[in-house]
């Protein structure tokens, strides 16, 4: 998804907006920050950094400035929040992804169910929930970009299909880059080891495929995992949660 291209809005909308599998809400940017949640489904946030992608226990702090577009994976529930620029609960201007706990999940929902209420109690909701926010554990649930063409090249391959079970050396190869080369590319452009890229990648179309209804099995298989047994407790050590329970009502 494209985000150079955008459309430039001032204030940062607060509300709930329900998004069918597939639906996007095109690039644009705003004035002020923003925190969005999806509260059922699967949230994909494109920047020019990257992905990052939100299950029900994370949400994302989308600094005021960054051009950004939405893709929902299964039927979402969006709950957006804007926060004025002079605010930043996070101390970071770069997107980023924070854990919900069940009251921060609460408070969001709370706060974004009736914008247009102007009361004391909504104001003091609000300050609530950002020192809940500023609490939260950060995340790296993250797909940065590659700028380097031999890193993107084996990024693509394995996008394209992430049970790609090859090696970074057997990659390599079939690009016509060595395995030294490319393992120092990972570390530089993003910061993690090719095994973390991947393991991020496979979790990514994991979301993608459980908000839209497949199996566990069928998921695990999909994306590369030896076994479901391996999916599960991959999945429940980077969610919390296991997989089976990924769309059932909390």
């Amino acid at each position: 998804m494209s985000v150079i291209r955008h459309e430039h809005k001032p204030k940062a909308p607060t509300r709930s907006q329900v998004l069918a599998a597939g639906g996007i809400i095109d690039a644009h940017s705003h004035d002020e920050h923003q925190i969005i949640y999806a509260g059922a489904g699967v949230l994909a946030i494109t920047t020019t950094a990257g992905t990052w992608f939100t299950p029900g226990t994370s949400a994302i702090w989308v600094p005021a400035g960054t051009v950004h577009a939405h893709r929902a994976q299964g039927h979402l529930e969006l709950h957006m929040l804007g926060v004025p620029a002079g605010l930043n609960p996070l101390g970071t201007d770069e997107p980023t992804l924070v854990g919900v706990s069940p009251l921060l999940r609460e408070l969001i929902i709370a706060y974004t169910h009736n914008p247009q209420d102007t009361s004391e109690e909504r104001e003091r909701l609000f300050h609530v929930l950002l020192d809940q926010l500023r609490a939260s554990p950060r995340e790296p649930i993250h797909l940065p970009t590659a700028t380097d063409p031999r890193l993107a090249e084996v990024c693509h391959l394995l996008e394209t299909n992430p049970a790609d079970g090859r090696t970074l050396a057997q990659l390599g190869t079939a690009v016509a880059v060595g395995e030294r080369t490319l393992s120092r590319l990972f570390k530089a452009e993003f910061g993690m080891t090719f095994p973390q890229w991947r393991t991020q990648l496979r979790l990514y179309n994991a979301l993608r495929m459980l908000a839209e209804g497949k199996a566990v099995t069928t998921v695990a298989h999909h994306c590369g995992w030896s076994s479901t047994s391996a999916f599960i407790d991959v999945f429940r050590r980077a969610y919390g949660y296991t997989p089976g329970t990924h769309n059932r009502p909390t």
